[in-house]
């Protein structure tokens, strides 16, 4: 059989997803997406060699994340991905490979029948790549507002996917002349340069990790969580009022309670607990009470914040126990309303969230009525790292 190499191009910097380390050395199942990625082409059995392009800041991560496997000695890449993969393939003309695969390195799960299908391809044709059909219905959006503009005729069109194979010599010469042009894909070079690229079967589950989420669906597929726990307490003050604020909800009282938001004991101490499952600080870090835009806020909003926290992290909030202390006023007849509303801010069913309400036998602060206090905890569901 001819020999194939294949090019691991994982020299960007992930720019859409927001994280200083690059997307490529993040973990899944504990291994970073760059190995999982490689691995699938050391060891297939029609593949003589692998290399991988990296940018010149990343040795380190590389060397972490690559340890053990079988690959040839990393190549520092370019400022475009276009460039690194031109410096890829110029690396491996030495050893004279017949044909080669350039492979997205952010694409941990691709599969044997993808490469297969793509390599018996080669056969006929001088390039092929695997893609799917879109079913989606598409749409254009006007330039300057986010309306539709027409509809999108998806007949014939197709996601592609990577590895894209082709012929060695035909893939480096059509890399040299597009060389400072800016094509989409090594496919739209190849075409440009004259030959005909053939599509085969991609796979659903050999996706692009792009941003956070994308990460957390892959761990999702993995099958891979951690469960956190995490503790809350809050305590405010009785001051002139007829109402307090508990779990959201308003709550008749010959007294309010003095905070700087609105003074929701309850929904503070969750906040803490949720925040502390994360291990993302306390309500003071992110909405410190020196801050006059938090002035008489409703805390809603800072569960909100603490659960799109949760959420950007590929977490899901699994349950919260809550426990309101004082000896006035009195709970029992705001338990439901207080467990429904709280349940609804945190976007899960009533069952995951239970509300309880003590005293402490007219010990203490709260037992002389000078105050409430409230105690949570939260248990999340966390992607493993």
């Amino acid at each position: 059989m001819a020999e194939t190499y294949a090019l691991i191009v994982a020299a960007g910097r992930g720019s859409r997803f927001g994280d200083a380390l690059p997307k490529q050395y993040h973990r899944l199942n504990g291994t970073a997406v760059l190995a999982h990625a490689s691995r699938a082409f050391a060891a297939h059995g029609a593949i003589a060699g692998v290399r991988v392009v990296i940018h010149e800041a990343d040795r380190a991560h590389y060397d972490d994340a690559c340890a053990g496997l079988d690959l040839l000695e990393p190549l520092l890449g370019g400022a475009t991905r276009q460039e690194s993969t031109l410096r890829g393939l110029e690396s491996l003309a030495p050893l004279n490979p017949a044909r080669v695969l350039v492979h997205d390195g952010a694409r941990p799960f691709v599969g044997r029948g993808v490469i297969d299908r793509v390599l018996a391809a080669l056969d006929d044709h001088a390039g092929a790549i695997p893609a799917l059909p879109v079913t989606d219905a598409l749409k254009r959006a006007a330039p300057e507002a986010p309306m539709i503009a027409a509809a999108v005729d998806r007949a014939g069109l197709w996601r592609a996917q990577t590895p894209q194979g082709f012929r060695f010599t035909a893939l480096l010469d059509a890399h040299r002349r597009a060389a400072g042009q800016d094509l989409p894909d090594d496919a739209a070079i190849a075409q440009a340069a004259g030959h005909a690229v053939a599509l085969v079967a991609g796979d659903e589950e050999n996706v692009k990790i792009t941003g956070p989420g994308d990460l957390a669906r892959a761990q999702r597929a993995l099958g891979a969580f951690e469960t956190r726990v995490g503790q809350g307490f809050d305590v405010h003050r009785f001051g002139p009022g007829d109402h307090i604020m508990l779990g959201n909800v308003r709550v008749p009282h010959n007294h309010g309670l003095i905070g700087h938001s609105d003074a929701d004991v309850a929904l503070h101490a969750l906040i803490d607990a949720l925040l502390g499952a994360l291990g993302a600080g306390d309500i003071g870090v992110h909405f410190p009470p020196t801050d006059e835009r938090w002035r008489g806020a409703d805390s809603a909003l800072f569960v909100a914040e603490a659960r799109r926290l949760v959420e950007a992290a590929g977490g899901a909030i699994v349950n919260v126990d809550l426990t309101i202390i004082g000896e006035r006023p009195r709970v029992g007849p705001f338990r439901e309303a207080i467990r429904a509303r709280v349940a609804n801010l945190l976007g899960v069913a009533p069952a995951r969230v239970n509300v309880k309400a003590t005293t402490t036998e007219k010990l203490g602060f709260t037992g002389r009525g000078e105050g409430l206090a409230a105690q949570a905890s939260a248990t999340i569901r966390l992607p493993a790292p």
